[in-house]
């Protein structure tokens, strides 16, 4: 809706647009709301969910991260419904805009709004993409999103604010919040509820000309498409149009953002530097370094340039391109500036690719969240981690907003929203 309340022909809002929304959510202690919290779905392996539901069964994960068979996905659906029906979670009765606050103490602060955003083709330059997604978790999330008719998880929207809904989201602080709980990576989590009509329309005009970037859930957000798509052909429109996200303003309460190193299994150090060829450089960094401090070196922050570090976990090289051959050969027709310079972008391209010869997929390619799991993981496998710089927030803009696509996992956020404190159930809403 445009801040004279128009929409374009299609019925759509000319510019972002944020609704509030009825919240099924835990309440109760700070400690007890704490064990039903989890991390996003993506990031917890095996033994994190074992041990989360040992700790409490009814923990988030079991909702979120069911065996992905068609009676896994019916067991969450059941499980999220009794804890609703049995006063786990309770429904909210007015519709809201929840601030949602993350805090790791004196050091960093991540404040936004959580609502129901109005989903926008990537053409339309409103709700930018910037990482191409994959199948398989597409399938997946939109199996348990049909399963349980809800939006069990948030994504993760950034824009450049400054406006009233940022006030908003500064404007609780003298209000009791409604939860509080300190997760065992010591954030605290902090929520209110905005439900002030008068606040609800600030935020809509202050929105309206704005767009945002996907940080984190670009496969959540493809398949609220794909849901709409297939909602909307049997039922029309409703409340499938929209998708639970929390929207931070970069300027105000910003994330921080991170690299995603990859692993390689299977090739071996020797060969990695060997393959190179006449595709940049390898300088290899002595042992007691290398063990110490295995990430990008410091030089390596302020290096213009394509530069990583390559690990075995015992010998470490930084490779980097200086005279821009490697960046050269992993130039492809059609390239956008902003996309072809990236370090990632590069990797995968010119190197992973083209100097090494490797299949570039999800079987091959491995991802790592820390120095210290890709290193694990490298040594486990027999191959190479591959450690990485994080792409500045303004480059990964850049990328989105000429319609380009980073290579998958590019970019990590932090802090990560818990899972489990706001669900969105399309039951409870009204369209």
């Amino acid at each position: 809706m445009n801040p004279d309340g128009s929409v374009n022909a299609a019925g759509l809002s000319q510019g972002l647009s944020l609704a509030p929304f009825r919240a099924s959510r835990p309440h109760g202690s700070p400690e007890h709301i704490a064990s039903l919290l989890c991390p996003p779905y993506d990031v917890i392996d095996a033994a994190q969910k074992a041990e989360l539901l040992r700790a409490n069964p009814d923990n988030a994960v079991g909702v979120i991260l069911p065996d992905p068979t068609p009676e896994g996905y019916r067991r969450a659906a059941q499980d999220l419904t009794r804890r609703v029906h049995d006063g786990l979670y309770a429904v909210d009765d007015a519709p809201a805009l929840y601030v949602y606050e993350m805090s790791d103490g004196d050091q960093h602060t991540t404040r936004g709004l959580v609502g129901a955003v109005e989903l926008r083709d990537p053409a339309d330059g409103v709700v930018l993409p910037h990482e191409n997604t994959m199948a398989g978790p597409v399938a997946d999330r939109l199996e348990l999103m049909t399963a349980t008719d809800s939006d069990l998880e948030p994504i993760y929207l950034v824009y450049d604010g400054g406006g009233p809904a940022s006030g908003v989201t500064r404007g609780v602080d003298s209000a009791e919040p409604l939860a509080q709980a300190t997760t065992p990576d010591g954030i605290t989590h902090r929520l209110w509820a905005v439900t002030d009509r008068d606040a609800h329309a600030a935020v809509s005009d202050d929105l309206a000309g704005r767009r945002a970037l996907i940080a984190d859930g670009h496969h959540r957000y493809a398949t609220y498409r794909e849901r709409q798509r297939r909602r909307r052909g049997i039922d029309g429109p409703g409340p499938w149009d929209r998708g639970l996200a929390l929207l931070v303003d970069s300027t105000d309460y910003g994330p921080q953002v991170h690299a995603i190193h990859r692993v390689i299994p299977g090739l071996s150090f020797a060969d990695a530097v060997e393959r190179l060829g006449g595709l940049g450089h390898a300088e290899m960094l002595d042992t007691a370094r290398s063990s110490e401090n295995p990430a990008p070196p410091p030089e390596a922050d302020g290096m213009r340039g394509f530069a990583v570090v390559v690990t075995d976990g015992g010998q470490t090289a930084l490779l980097t391109d200086p005279d821009g051959t490697l960046r050269r050969a992993a130039q492809r027709p059609g390239d956008v500036p902003a996309l072809s310079g990236l370090d990632v972008t590069v990797l995968h391209r010119g190197l992973i690719e083209r100097a090494w010869g490797v299949v570039d997929d999800v079987d091959t390619v491995k991802y790592a969240h820390s120095v210290d799991e890709a290193i694990r993981d490298a040594r486990d496998s027999g191959g190479i981690a591959v450690l990485l710089r994080a792409t500045p927030v303004a480059a990964v803009t850049a990328v989105a907003a000429a319609g380009a696509r980073m290579p998958r996992k590019s970019t990590l956020f932090t802090p990560k929203p818990a899972s489990g404190l706001l669900i969105r159930r399309l039951i409870d809403q009204d369209g």
